[in-house]
């Protein structure tokens, strides 16, 4: 696994460096499939934030911990990316015993300022699935809603979970 450590506003030393590839590693004894980790620290006035990204067989696990010191914050990405991985264990087992092992892709993110700006701009490859392997991609993401190109149709579409609980699904008219 490789494991990527960047540093916003702090400068990354050998030692938390260290720190964080270790407790990121102990994932590949769950995870024997992790392709990437990209742990971000950032430092934002009096809070210290840590980001965590594990790339796994095209899904992705993401959490972000922040707390007042740099390597609590690691300690708590750590227990929330635990808690993801054991979901996504759950989410693998499931569909296997389904007899359904397709692959998800990447998740296209887009995040707005409340201005109406565009602040984060991310880019993903994005492999073509059904509408069920997109509602399970978010729910892994713990996000509302989830942009995929349909394997069907070849069309990008939308789910997204709605207030009752369901999901909904978008596709563009023909």
């Amino acid at each position: 696994m490789n494991v990527i450590v960047n540093g916003r506003h702090l400068e990354i030393t050998p030692s938390l460096r260290q720190y964080a590839e270790d407790k990121i590693g102990k994932f590949t004894k769950y995870l024997s499939n992790i392709s990437e980790a990209v742990v971000t620290v950032s430092v934002e006035k009096h809070r210290q934030k840590a980001e965590v990204l594990l790339k796994v067989n095209g899904y992705l696990i993401q959490a972000e911990g922040a707390t007042g010191d740099v390597y609590s914050a690691i300690d708590e990405v750590v227990e929330k990316l635990e808690k993801q991985v054991v979901k996504y264990k759950e989410k693998i087992t499931e569909h296997r015993s389904k007899g359904s092992d397709k692959k998800a892709s990447k998740p296209v993110e887009a995040e707005t300022a409340r201005e109406g700006r565009i602040i984060k701009h991310k880019k993903f490859d994005m492999k073509p699935m059904m509408p069920d392997e997109a509602v399970d991609q978010m729910d892994m993401l713990s996000k509302d809603f989830f942009v995929f190109t349909n394997i069907a149709t070849g069309e990008m579409n939308v789910v997204y979970r709605r207030k009752d609980g369901n999901y909904g699904l978008i596709e563009p008219s023909r």
